[in-house]
């Protein structure tokens, strides 16, 4: 098996063995604790530009499928195993893991240490890191000072949104989605509700989606930091109290900051398929998938008119908002799961509810 080195930025090296592609790769590295779901992890938008650790020991064991996919192709730069299943077993299988990953040219690592791996993440953050092979011409040294030089990701969704809009028709009510790096199990929970679904670039004006006439607008998750897309911030700013809209993750931060709010950076982020949420409303708890960086400061929605409906019963952080004057919520978890429980999926069904009151109470003026 040929060898393979992780270098992070703060000079810490890991030695394993080489899988999937032969390239070399940088990116920020993160951690995942899902069990479950590596497929639809490393197809998922919002890892865009990311060196996914995941947690959970032997991965690759039931292969890839043609169902779980949530992109076209992956988007990260590369994977971290503690184990790599040579010989998966699932009765869809089409492929190992390896194959794929060499066929989409993202190279990935295993054998080592992903538990002293995700402490390094907890304690120091995300960080910066390059998969490179391991011979006695890599000077780690070099490597170490290129990373601290280079400057961080900043465009994570004008590489993942569309160029152009495109249509998944159907009869129910008319949704725009809104797609800042979005996972194919949104467009699925629409489509599963018979939703006639026009899905549009983040960039694209207020003027020409509320040309399109929707019943309600879907600001759907992606990578990054929403504070390096003010444009799109500006645009639901320009769209809040036209129509009922639903937030998604990204899509929550950017509506919650087009309302006055403010974001900022967690320490290590919200990744994996377990973690707890708690409804204010019903004082119910669920668990959630969640993958992101970023968040909305609590303190901040003091002086908006937004207010909370869930907290994070891990780490207190604002979960969803629901506005006090317009048919307007959102969530930081993706209440698709995919991979994940479906706790939360039942938020799809209010959504479309509350374009159906807001299209009946249309009827009513008019």
């Amino acid at each position: 098996m040929k060898t393979r080195m992780l270098i992070l930025e703060d000079g810490t090296v890991f030695k394993g063995f080489a899988f999937g592609s032969e390239a070399a790769s940088q990116g920020e590295v993160v951690f995942t604790t899902g069990m479950t779901g590596y497929q639809e992890e490393i197809t998922d938008p919002s890892f865009y530009g990311q060196i996914v650790t995941l947690t959970y020991p032997l991965i690759g064991n039931y292969g890839i499928n043609r169902d779980d996919f949530e992109g076209i192709t992956p988007q990260i730069r590369g994977l971290v195993v503690r184990e790599l299943a040579k010989h998966p077993s699932n009765f869809r299988c089409d492929e190992t893991l390896d194959n794929y990953l060499a066929s989409k040219n993202v190279p990935g690592i295993e054998g080592i240490d992903t538990r002293k791996l995700t402490r390094i993440i907890r304690k120091a953050g995300t960080v910066r890191a390059i998969l490179t092979a391991a011979n006695e011409e890599v000077n780690v040294e070099e490597i170490v000072a290129q990373l601290k030089a280079t400057p961080l990701i900043t465009d994570h969704v004008k590489q993942v949104s569309p160029t152009a809009a495109y249509p998944s028709p159907g009869r129910g009510m008319r949704v725009v989605v809104i797609n800042y790096g979005m996972k194919h199990g949104l467009l699925r929970e629409l489509n599963k509700r018979d939703c006639d679904v026009l899905v549009v670039p983040y960039n694209t004006p207020a003027k020409e989606i509320l040309a399109w006439h929707p019943d309600g607008i879907l600001l759907s998750n992606g990578p990054g930091n929403p504070a390096d897309i003010p444009e799109a911030v500006e645009i639901v700013k320009e769209l809040i109290g036209k129509v009922p809209m639903f937030g998604i993750c990204l899509g929550h931060q950017i509506l919650s900051m087009a309302s006055g709010a403010k974001s900022f950076k967690l320490a290590f982020g919200h990744r994996g398929s377990n973690h707890p949420v708690k409804s204010l409303a019903t004082g119910r708890t669920e668990l959630t998938s969640q993958n992101h960086s970023y968040a909305i400061d609590e303190a901040s929605l003091k002086n908006t008119d937004l207010e909370i409906t869930h907290i994070a019963l891990n780490d207190g952080t604002v979960q969803g908002v629901r506005h006090t004057k317009y048919p307007i919520f959102a969530v930081q978890f993706h209440p698709e799961g995919s991979p994940g429980p479906e706790d939360s999926n039942h938020l799809f069904d209010d959504f479309i509810e509350m374009m159906e009151n807001e299209a009946e109470k249309g009827k009513q003026n008019a």
